[in-house]
């Protein structure tokens, strides 16, 4: 089964297939297509994902790899970003715009160490200057992939997910900074999840089409989620995509059983569909 990399590709052959049947379509709508499959929110962030996987991608920064996540001991600090619209799920890139000095110093400890920063979901989106008790308890540690600076000084980066991760303590620092450890999660490798899994495939195939707002205007076609090889990954694939609150988005990042947490999108999606 061809995986993310090969999303050119895929667009090309999407485009043909359409084409003999008298269905007309652009080379960036194919694009904005293939990238829905794949459970991302445009071709802009696919793209992002790509580059990143490249081995010979060239950045002033180094991911971390992404199946190397060690907890942190010894009162050693990861640098924080917190998010006052975003919840960061796993294996999820997403665009950051930087403005705050404290968190400039958090990107600029992490470029300087191992790329790693911890993206945090904020209580309350009106807080300029939050504190460690501002921000949830449970995020995802991210890796910088991409950083660029733009004219009116905002620092926009672009992160991966990597883990669920919970905020043990503070660590003092010129920065907001924790004391971490990864979340964990349960029942993600039984035959209840994997009978949630087909379900939840089965499910967002339909919401998809229903939803049009989740789709590139011009021509909708109906594509099949691909797997994506076990069941959190696709809840947490899922999950972003959602039409819901900020609040509802970080109860599922905090659901660690992976049963329970593909329930709740599973009846979401539903939820969706009867309002549709």
């Amino acid at each position: 089964m061809r995986d993310f990399r090969d999303a050119k590709a895929m667009a090309q052959t999407l485009r043909e297939a359409l084409k003999t049947k008298s269905v007309s379509l652009s080379h960036s709508e194919s694009l904005e297509l293939v990238a829905k499959t794949f459970g991302f929110p445009d071709w802009n962030f696919l793209a992002a994902r790509i580059q990143a996987s490249q081995p010979a991608f060239h950045s002033s920064v180094t991911p971390a790899p992404l199946n190397v996540l060690t907890p942190v001991s010894g009162g050693a600090g990861i640098p924080i970003v917190p998010m006052r619209d975003l919840v960061l799920f796993p294996q999820m890139v997403a665009p950051i715009f930087v403005g705050r000095d404290k968190t400039r110093r958090a990107i600029a400890r992490a470029i300087s160490t191992d790329s790693r920063v911890l993206v945090v979901t904020q209580r309350r989106a009106a807080d300029d200057d939050p504190t460690l008790d501002a921000l949830y308890s449970v995020g995802v540690m991210a890796s910088v992939i991409h950083r660029a600076t733009l004219l009116d000084g905002t620092l926009k980066l672009f992160v991966s997910g990597l883990e669920r991760t919970a905020i043990i303590g503070p660590v003092e620092e010129e920065f907001l900074a924790a004391e971490v450890a990864p979340f964990e999660e349960t029942r993600g490798h039984t035959a209840e999840a994997e009978a949630l899994f087909l379900a939840v495939l089965d499910a967002y195939q339909i919401w998809a089409n229903l939803d049009l707002s989740a789709m590139p205007q011009g021509p909708q076609a109906r594509l099949q989620l691909p797997s994506i090889g076990e069941p959190g990954g696709l809840a947490d694939a899922v999950a972003p995509l959602l039409s819901i609150g900020i609040d509802r988005k970080q109860q599922l990042l905090e659901t660690g059983d992976v049963v329970a947490r593909l329930e709740a999108i599973l009846e979401l999606m539903k939820a969706s569909q009867h309002a549709a």
